[in-house]
């Protein structure tokens, strides 16, 4: 067992990369945390969870409301009795070009993205220091914070500044014992790629063009993140801190 007794809060961990860490994470020993909006499928996670021997509670939580981020913190302590480890997976993938992206929609994925990871880390961190055994917190930045593309670009602006903010939270929070680090996973097959695809016109022609760029001539697996994922925020990364891991099948170089 990698994570015992730890008790995990991973955002967006309803479908692909986050229930991919939710079922790692259990298989580890941790108590997981899974908040996100897709009540439905969440539940599912946590009663598969379940059934496998782990401990899982499933909080709906929009990560754009600092309510429903205090909510899903304070349901962590009540259940488990502590935060150990966040994860800052949830996001909108808004796949919109420069010159047809609004204020509006510019803002509003800055909220939940840049807004949403920085009150998840500021409260996670209050309660991790209060208890004074420090903690992981893993933000999920984005191949796109290190290349550009014709579209999605405010979803590049968000996934640049978690980046950054990673980096600086790391400083932030050294002298407490708390390591923060993120990832930057490439094209990975998850119903939000598909959904992408889908945003192009053409769902199986969009997914054709995304493959046409990958070295590998594959997409990720959702498992091959997790893995990564459940290095960063165990013991065994202990000296690794403020660091951003890609984890792209060699697709920004």
């Amino acid at each position: 067992m990698r994570l015992p007794d730890k008790v995990a809060v991973i955002t967006g961990a309803a479908n692909g990369i986050g229930r991919a860490m939710a079922l790692r994470f259990a298989g580890e020993g941790a108590s997981i945390v899974l908040a996100d909006k897709d009540t439905t499928q969440g539940e599912r996670t946590a009663e598969e969870i379940r059934r496998q021997g782990g401990q899982a509670l499933f909080h709906a939580c929009d990560v754009g409301r600092e309510e429903d981020i205090r909510a899903t913190l304070s349901a962590a302590q009540e259940r488990f009795g502590s935060v150990d480890i966040l994860v800052n997976d949830a996001a909108w993938q808004l796949n919109k070009p420069l010159l047809e992206t609004s204020a509006e929609e510019f803002s509003q994925v800055l909220n939940v993205n840049v807004t949403g990871s920085f009150i998840f880390m500021r409260e996670a961190a209050k309660l991790m220091i209060a208890r004074g055994r420090g903690g992981a917190i893993l933000n999920f930045a984005s191949s796109f914070a290190i290349v550009g593309s014709p579209g999605y670009f405010a979803y590049h602006a968000s996934k640049g500044a978690i980046a950054s903010m990673t980096r600086a939270a790391a400083i932030a929070l050294l002298p407490y014992g708390i390591r923060v680090n993120s990832i930057a996973p490439g094209t990975v097959d998850t119903p939000g790629l598909h959904d992408g695809a889908r945003d192009t016109g053409d769902e199986a022609r969009g997914l054709q063009s995304f493959m046409a760029l990958q070295p590998m001539k594959r997409f990720g697996r959702p498992e091959e993140i997790a893995n990564v994922a459940l290095l960063l925020v165990s013991d065994e990364a202990s000296f690794v801190d403020g660091s951003m891991w890609v984890v792209d099948g060699a697709y920004t170089i």
